[in-house]
């Protein structure tokens, strides 16, 4: 516990920062994929390019405002709550799109969805016994699903777009694993003393 007086001497971080503008770029930049996502209908190659560039950018957003907030103490409580919004609108948003457009089977993307959903749930059942933090196996679910929606949005050659299927079942598999995993941490931290 910090001493009462050493925390009133720390000031209190500044809501607009470095970090939380960059997670608000991100949320910014989800309805503009979805548009360009929507214009191509995923059949004009240069829609579909933008489209894919705008995701790898707000993609990159992801590992750049957290890295920014950790490294100059920029942590927030409207970056804790904006940060996973942004992701998950992001990400549902494009998984959406593709199964909408008949690329990827809506179980996937009801699967992805449903941990994604059901983790954040589970950080809000156990707030008050302490925090989930994310795993190295998180981190890992999240690069294979960044690259597996990057991969079916990029208007790839017939060869290559074979691919893309490989990808995204191991991001299901990592999905689902590291979906377990939260699942028994939170029940841990629910039942320690």
């Amino acid at each position: 516990m910090t001493d009462p007086a050493v925390r009133a001497s720390i000031p209190p971080v500044p809501v607009v920062n470095a970090a939380n503008a960059i997670t608000t770029l991100r949320l910014f930049l989800v309805p503009v994929f979805v548009l360009m996502v929507t214009a191509s209908e995923m059949t004009d190659r240069d829609w579909r390019i933008a489209a894919c560039v705008t995701f790898g950018v707000a993609s990159l957003t992801d590992f750049i405002d957290g890295w920014i907030a950790r490294r100059y103490g920029l942590v927030t409580a409207f970056g804790k709550v904006a940060d996973p919004i942004a992701d998950k609108a992001l990400t549902g948003s494009a998984l959406v799109l593709l199964s909408w457009y008949d690329l990827l089977p809506w179980w996937v993307t009801a699967a992805i969805l449903v941990r994604e959903i059901g983790v954040t749930l589970l950080r809000f059942w156990v707030i008050r016994y302490g925090v989930i933090a994310a795993s190295r196996g998180g981190k890992i679910k999240t690069t294979l699903q960044i690259l597996a929606i990057t991969w079916y949005l990029w208007p790839f050659t017939s060869g290559l777009a074979d691919v893309g299927p490989w990808i995204m079942a191991a991001a299901v598999i990592a999905t689902v694993v590291t979906g377990l995993d939260y699942t028994v941490r939170a029940l841990r931290l629910r039942s320690a003393p």
